[in-house]
């Protein structure tokens, strides 16, 4: 294969550039072929403790929603993106789960909840990854408690998101 190739046609609108230059010229002795650059992103999302009570734990901060309600719409609504959750407890578990997201994904979209605030394990973990992370917040974590106002993880992501409840996940998505 050789490097990508635009194909650009002087007498063609701007758009016809633009569709020709999304795509990798591929030859070999006897063929010509274009194969689209653009493939599915895989995004993984983790969530952490107390996560799994989204949508009855204090709505008024978190929302009525719940995460696997969430999940389920978006993953219809971003068909053409390969986007899937795991959640835990546990910090270790954490942990393994983010040191494994390279292998696996593309890019990750982290609420590492209150260990956001006080686990150094979990920024360490961010910051070896070599792949794209988004760090969302349901809430307004300006407008809590003075200890949610620091997070560990903020310095290693690539965006922070916070305060819009689960259009956080969603505004990450469309980002990544």
């Amino acid at each position: 294969a050789y490097p990508s190739q635009t194909i650009r046609n002087p007498d063609a609108s701007p758009d016809f550039f633009f569709e020709f230059s999304l795509f990798n010229l591929v030859e070999d002795s006897d063929n010509i072929a274009y194969s689209c650059i653009f493939e599915t992103m895989r995004i993984r999302i983790i969530n952490g403790p107390n996560l799994n009570l989204t949508g009855s734990r204090e709505p008024h901060h978190y929302g009525n929603k719940s995460f696997e309600k969430w999940i389920q719409e978006t993953q219809h609504k971003y068909a053409n993106q390969e986007v899937s959750y795991f959640q835990s407890n546990h910090e270790g578990l954490l942990i393994d789960e983010i040191q494994n997201a390279a292998q696996q994904y593309d890019a990750v979209i982290l609420n590492a909840g209150g260990y956001a605030h006080s686990s150094i394990a979990l920024a360490d973990a961010v910051r070896a990854l070599n792949i794209p992370v988004i760090e969302v917040h349901l809430s307004n974590v300006f407008s809590r408690e003075s200890y949610r106002h620091h997070s560990f993880l903020t310095p290693y992501c690539q965006g922070l998101i916070y305060g819009l409840r689960l259009t956080d996940y969603n505004l990450a998505i469309h980002y990544l």
